[in-house]
């Protein structure tokens, strides 16, 4: 490198080697061109002076660069201003030269010229690229560094032979070759991708997309645009392949032309051999023409691969960082459609913005160029178009608000699936899964009307776009004769090789808008997402820091917070709060439900806005949620959550937390794979598991939300004891929001909140003689060894518990292996016919006859017309006809061609939406029907995977791109057919060609089914990560995961983008060769017709008209082959989503049918008999119930009671036959449950779940959503569950409910559950833990309520307190699936041997 230059520069491979081959190839054709000047005047044809000049200055030119390349600083010199500026006025100045050369039609002269400026062009363009380079080193992140090269480089990339090897096989793709030869021979796995080069990583994607927006943010702080962002990231290197473009574009016009120089060749009849260098030119423009697309296409993916990476990544990266307050602006659907949907048409804009230039510049030349052949007869034909422009503009703007109207109902509907996924189990146990269908199709019906309006609109689009052609050449030729002309085969097909130039622009020219006006409603809708007020964590202000120097953790002053983010805050959730939590201590928050204990600790965590006042809290923070968010993962994976492995540490947090003995009974101990939201636990060992996560970090400040009342009393005692009080969390500032009376009394502050206040602050002690002394009660049982609440409990708590290690409950988690979440399904081989049969199935047999005829007869209308055509060339110097004769026939043919194509336009529209509407349905039907255990298994995201992206692409890509590949087969079809009757020796070459061709394409596909399959597999954890994280984000956020769960994410999108990137080269691969195949077909016939127009074969060729057609068909093969098989592959690409779908229709389904007919009044008394029931989870699990017999006589009251685990709710997933049981039977009132139909026998009984389940809408609809009763009876029931006040408060039944409910803290979620139930009048009540979440007075309450309301009832109660059950009638006492004791619970309370009697007295410690 030399210094002296104190520049350095980075160039890639392909500019270097361009920048040192053009010159030499300039060097090559100026020394040719002097030699063919001395050759002409040693024949006595000498050259003129200027001549002589001209040539010997190009090459000095070029020889001088050649010689200023030895040198280290020669770009430097070679890029220089004035020398740039001076290349980009030669081209100006080489115009003269040109149309001279043109002028005199000398065939070789015109090439020769050609050949020069194209180099002039090249090299022009580089030089200045260098140039722009210099001049602005922010862009550094343009393209792929194929090789870093500074100044003085250029000795090593001489001595370095491989470059040239390198360049060609970038050139050609070769690199995909190890992946095709893997795909050929066997199913491919991630690690055979092709490897991503460092540009396009995901995490260097991210950095780079994530600084711009955070620049455009800085710049535009109210209105921050992703649009400018992109533009600011990528802008350069795109408008870089805007250059690339241009020169591509315009060259697909040098075939019409040499075409028109052919014809005039063969009408003249010269045998000079002018002709052959003509036809060999045919094939070599169409062979440059295919490097230049390749290639464009190429950087254009890999562009868009950089762009989709990164608005995943920021998009992810938001969603992490955006505060619970913020999210509640959009809802959960809306969220999920950003990432599926708004991401790729976003991406999808890097094609439309250079179509949109490009496409009207391709047509304007193509209609300058039809004006040299036909003068001003085009204009008919332009009027056509013109016309049609406002009427595509009305179909564009109708098309836009189509759009806009089915992506809100996407959003609406996605909401809505993820609801039911999400809680599939209570709906079912309620009975609703029909209800929510119904509603869910409500929603889809909605998006279909949008969607057929977009798509009925798209079909006129394609109908006035393809019918154009053929309207222009009747019009233009019809214009052309009448005004005095004859036609001729070299205008006709020249013109008509134009018309079919023009075709795909015109085509083309509605998806350009339609995906621009995606696009711009996508980018929309990502700016106001990405532009959310992030979560700050709350930090210490000024006029705090003298007052909280040591002694506090947390300061709230006069702080005002709301979940809404709007201006105008109706509601203030905490109202002038006013807290001060000393460092080090135990802090019990307790009070009513609804009193706003959760959104207390959400406030000092940023998770609400502040709306006045300030927050202060110091160091880290750990947090357990009331509901616990439990990761897809390992234990071990879950408790440590991204720290450091310390095995001592470790194993005390499991211990303190009580899962040492359930992790030492598990199959595959603390590396056992826990299911999606942690499915396969109970509610008591999740809430343990995400204790643990919490102790084990040591944060300096640790909230609990409520994590007691999930697990039973000696758990609860002993979790106090050894983790909340153990020396693992000594002096860490806890928080504990609790209606633990043991915990209260352990505290060292208690805070007692009502109405968002904090109404009470002091010790335990004096808040037993306060006005607030009744919530700390102490729950008065009648034991005779009745102890006094008190902290010292220690060891009675580890006696207790000691005394029952053994019969600990095992957590119902195995190995990955023995797949409790499944694997995802990947097919294997090519896409079988019967995915093909069962979309024609889905579109109706009848419509996809009609479609495929209407589509075989336009194409033949539309050869018809140019048969025509040659026949009217070759018969009008004869005169048999007059004019008007050959026009009507050609009317004919025009409006035969047009009728048609508006028939397959509709049909294939309407088949198109038929196919939507039956897949989705049938895919909601069989999942809805799905027992339980699929749902346990199967993540959501990967279902919602399906439904969102998969089913989008049935909607909208597939019919398409199948429109597509009909009309390109089709096409195909004909222009065969047609070569084959005009060219006889093209006859020849049809059988190779078809080898060569089926050969490459079957070689190809092998391993393009393979990558998209691959794509699918990897795009459902994106989406499964994704799901996870909205539900687990404020969790993440208070543990500062926030970079952990990013790296994770970027790991997915890595191998999303592996994938990608293959199939995008593994594509170009495959259209580089066919291109070439496709040049030596036009070659081929071009030389036959040479040949035979001189005499030199057997066989006439026919006449001029008929050779000009063979001509005109043989130059569109090149595109129409290579589209052809792309859009075959795209289609077999897309209907995997088809093959995933019906995947899901074979999903194993639940007995619904019964034998017997119930009565209207069944169940009569409500008696419950078990015999002998078993019930397992899984074959490979251990029975969650074994050989269980009792009898519950009807209308009584009954508790069930047992540890975590034991097997309290599985008693009632027998009884709602949620799950199958193994062995035994149930009799409900004489009837055998397995002979009733399921959901008869669900709607006979009423349930109140472990997690309450309220859903998005108005309360009503959530009390009584089949709309059966009074508004009188529904307050009275709310009356009961002691909430009328705060719902009457939060505005009356009509009231919204937000997404999960989030509008209610979860105790008031369980009273409304409650309310529900209450409203439903059955015989038989299971209430499942419905009273965990709620204050000791309600929950006193509520039993006063159960108890009078539920008289005569069979009431089926699990609690783990046991104030709860000790009215009622009986108990049973569950350990390890078993019935170890059962009786009445007022006798086993005083009975010390009995298990009961342990329960209680730690339930009363």
């Amino acid at each position: 490198m030399m210094h002296s230059c104190h520049f350095s520069l980075q160039i890639y491979l392909y500019e270097k080697v361009f920048l040192l081959l053009l010159p030499v190839i300039g060097a090559c054709i100026a020394c040719f061109d002097i030699t063919m000047l001395l050759s002409n005047t040693r024949r006595g044809r000498p050259a003129l002076y200027h001549e002589w000049l001209l040539r010997c200055s190009q090459l000095l030119v070029w020889a001088t660069i050649l010689l200023v390349s030895r040198f280290d600083c020669w770009l430097f010199v070679l890029s220089n201003l004035v020398l740039c500026y001076w290349w980009i006025t030669k081209l100006f100045l080489g115009i003269p030269i040109l149309q001279k050369t043109f002028s005199s039609v000398k065939v070789f002269s015109c090439v020769n010229e050609s050949l020069i400026v194209l180099v002039d062009v090249l090299f022009c363009i580089l030089i200045n690229v260098v140039r722009m380079k210099q001049a602005s080193h922010r862009n550094s992140s343009m393209e792929e560094s194929l090789i870093s090269c500074e100044m003085g480089t250029n000795d090593h990339f001489r001595s370095n032979p491989g470059v040239l090897a390198s360049f060609w096989n970038l050139m050609t793709f070769k690199t995909i070759n190890p992946v095709m030869e893997h795909g050929a021979k066997k199913q491919l796995d991630f690690d055979d991708l092709l490897q991503l080069p460092i540009d396009m990583d995901p995490s260097f994607c991210h950095d780079s997309l994530l600084n711009c927006w955070e620049d455009q943010t800085r710049r535009n702080g109210s209105h921050p645009s992703l649009f400018w962002t992109i533009c600011y990231a990528y802008g350069w290197p795109y408008m870089c392949l805007g250059m690339l473009k241009v020169l591509n574009d315009c060259l697909g016009f040098a075939g019409p032309l040499l075409l028109n120089m052919l014809i005039k060749y063969l009408q003249e009849g010269t045998g000079n051999f002018d002709g052959y260098l003509l036809a060999v030119s045919l094939g070599l423009t169409s062979i440059l023409k295919s490097f230049l697309d390749t290639q464009y296409t190429f950087r254009l993916s890999k562009l868009k691969l950089k762009l989709r990476s990164g608005l995943m990544t920021i998009i992810y990266r938001k969603c992490l960082h955006v505060s619970l307050a913020y999210k509640t602006q959009f809802s959960e659907g809306e969220i999920q459609t950003f990432m599926s949907v708004d991401a790729d048409r976003t991406v999808n804009m890097c094609n439309s913005f250079h179509d949109m230039w490009s496409l009207p510049l391709q047509i304007g030349i193509a209609l300058y160029l039809l004006y040299t052949q036909v003068q001003f007869a085009f204009v008919a034909g332009i009027t056509i178009t013109i016309l049609l422009i406002p009427v595509n503009k009305w179909i564009a703007e109708m098309i836009a608000s189509a759009t806009k109207n089915m992506m809100e109902q996407k959003d609406e509907r996605v909401r809505r699936t993820g609801e039911l996924l999400t809680y599939i189990r209570t709906l079912k146990m309620y009975g609703w899964e029909l209800l929510f269908t119904s509603w869910l199709m409500k929603t889809r019906s909605l998006e279909v009307k949008y969607l057929s309006t977009r798509k009925y609109l798209d079909a006129w689009c394609v109908f006035f776009w393809a019918t154009t052609p053929t309207l222009f050449s009747l019009f233009t030729f019809g214009l052309y004769v009448i005004m005095g002309n004859q036609l001729d085969a070299a205008t006709v097909f020249t013109c008509l090789a134009l018309f079919n130039n023009l075709i795909s622009p015109l085509n083309s020219f509605p998806w350009v808008i339609n995906g621009l006006i995606d696009a711009v409603i996508s980018t929309r809708r990502l700016s106001k997402f990405l532009s959310c007020v992030e979560h700050e964590s709350s930090s210490c202000s000024k006029e705090l820091s003298n007052f909280t120097a040591d002694e506090m953790d947390i300061v709230m002053k006069d702080a005002c917070c709301a979940w809404s983010v709007d201006q105008e805050v109706k509601e203030l959730i905490l109202d002038h709060v006013n807290l001060a939590i000393p460092k080090g201590s135990l802090v019990a928050v307790i009070g009513e439900v609804g009193s706003g204990k959760s959104s207390l600790l959400n406030s000092i965590l940023g998770e609400m806005k502040l709306i006045k006042g300030s927050i202060y809290s110091r160091g880290s923070v750990a947090y357990v949620p009331q509901i616990p968010w439990i990761l897809s993962g390992t234990i071990r994976d879950n408790v440590i959550f991204g720290k450091d492995y310390d095995p001592i540490r470790y194993s005390a947090v499991l211990e303190a937390c009580a899962l040492d003995t359930d992790i030492s009974l598990t199959v595959g101990g603390d590396m056992a794979y826990i299911g999606e939201k942690g499915v396969n636990l109970s509610g008591g060992q999740r809430a343990r598991l995400a204790l643990a996560r919490a102790v084990y970090h040591g944060s300096d400040v640790i909230m609990l939300d409520d994590v007691l009342s999930a697990v039973d009393a000696q758990v609860a005692s002993w979790i106090l004891s050894n983790a909340i009080l153990g020396p693992l969390m000594d002096r860490k500032t806890r928080i504990l929001c609790t209606h633990n009376i043991q915990a209260i009394f352990a505290a060292d502050m208690v805070v007692i909140m009502d109405k968002g206040q904090v109404k009470w602050v002091g010790s335990p002690a004096s808040c037993s003689n306060s006005p607030y002394a009744s919530y700390v009660r102490s729950e008065k049982l009648n034991t005779s060894s009745e102890t006094k609440p008190q902290v010292e409990t220690g060891d009675t708590c580890t006696r207790v518990l000691e005394g029952d290690v053994t019969d600990s409950e095992i957590i119902n988690i195995v190995n990955p292996t023995d797949d409790i979440i499944r694997v995802e399904e990947r097919k294997e081989g090519r896409v079988e016919t019967t995915v093909y049969m069962n979309y024609a199935a889905f579109s109706g047999w009848y419509i996809t006859a009609i479609t495929c005829l209407s589509a075989l007869l336009m194409q033949a209308s539309r050869n018809g017309n140019d048969l025509w055509l040659s026949y009217w060339v070759d018969t009008a110097a004869l005169e048999a006809h007059p004019t008007s004769f050959y026009l009507v026939i050609l009317c004919i043919f025009c409006t035969a061609n047009s009728f048609l194509t508006l028939v397959r336009a509709f049909s294939f529209a309407y088949g198109g939406l038929r196919a939507a509407i039956h897949v989705h349905n049938s895919l909601l039907k069989k999942l809805v029907d799905a027992p339980v255990s699929f749902f346990d298994q199967t993540p959501s995201g990967r279902i919602l995977n399906r439904l969102s992206s998969d089913l989008y692409t049935i909607d909208d890509s597939l019919p398409f791109i199948l429109n597509i590949l009909l009309a390109n087969f089709v096409g195909l079809l004909g222009i065969a057919i047609i070569l084959s009757f005009v060219q006889v020796m093209f006859l020849l070459l049809i059988l190779p060609f078809w080898y060569v061709y089926s050969k490459v394409q079957f070689y190809y596909r092998s391993t393009s089914r393979e990558l998209r399959r691959l794509d699918s597999v990897s795009r459902s954890p994106i989406y499964a990560s994704f799901s996870e994280t909205l539900d687990g984000s404020s969790t993440i956020r208070a543990f500062k995961s926030e970079d952990l769960f990013l790296s994770r994410f970027i790991e997915h999108v890595t191998m999303y983008q592996k994938t990608s990137y293959s199939e995008t080269i593994a594509s170009l691969w495959l259209s580089l060769r066919l291109q070439f195949l496709a040049a030596f077909v036009v070659s081929y016939v071009a030389v036959m017709a040479v040949i035979g127009a001189n005499g030199h074969l057997p066989v006439n060729l026919g006449t001029p008209g008929l050779v000009g057609l063979a001509l005109s068909y043989a130059a569109p093969v090149v595109s129409l082959l290579g589209s052809f098989l792309t859009s075959f592959t795209e289609t077999e690409k897309e209907l995997v989503s088809v093959e995933r779908a019906l995947q899901y229709m074979d999903i194993p389904q639940e007995e619904l049918q019964g034998h017997n007919m119930l009565d209207a009044n069944w169940p009569f008394d409500g008696q419950i008999e078990f015999h002998n029931v078993t019930l397992r989870y899984m074959p490979s699990l251990p029975p969650a119930v074994r050989d269980l017999s009792f009898t519950i006589a009807g209308g009584t009251q009954v508790g069930i009671v047992g540890r975590t685990g034991a097997g309290k709710s599985s008693i009632l997933n027998a009884l709602f036959r949620l799950n199958p049981i193994c062995a035994g039977h149930i009799i409900v009132d004489g009837v055998n449950i397995a002979d009733i139909s399921l959901r008869d026998l669900r709607s006979r009984f009423s349930v109140v779940p472990q997690t309450p389940f309220l859903f998005k809408g108005t309360l009503r609809d959530n009390l009584d959503p089949f709309n059966l009763y009074e508004d009188l009876k529904i307050w009275k029931a709310l009356e009961k569950c002691h909430i009328e006040e705060e719902v009457r408060a939060a505005g009356g039944l009509d009231m919204q409910i937000k997404e999960s409910g989030t509008s209610f803290s979860v105790g008031q979620r369980q009273l409304l559950c409650l309310a529900r139930t209450f409203l439903k009048s059955t015989k038989v009540l299971c209430l499942d833990e419905c009273t965990a979440n709620i204050d000791t007075q309600t929950a006193s309450k509520l039993k006063d309520a159960i108890s009078s309301e539920c008289r005569g009832l069979t009431v089926i109660t699990i609690a783990h307190r046991i104030s709860t059950i000790l009215h009622m009638d009986n108990v049973l006492i569950l350990d390890q699936g078993v019935l170890v004791e059962q009786g009445n619970p007022q006798i086993l309370v005083n009975d010390e041997s009995s298990r009961f009697w342990s329960f209680a007295k730690a339930s009363s410690m």
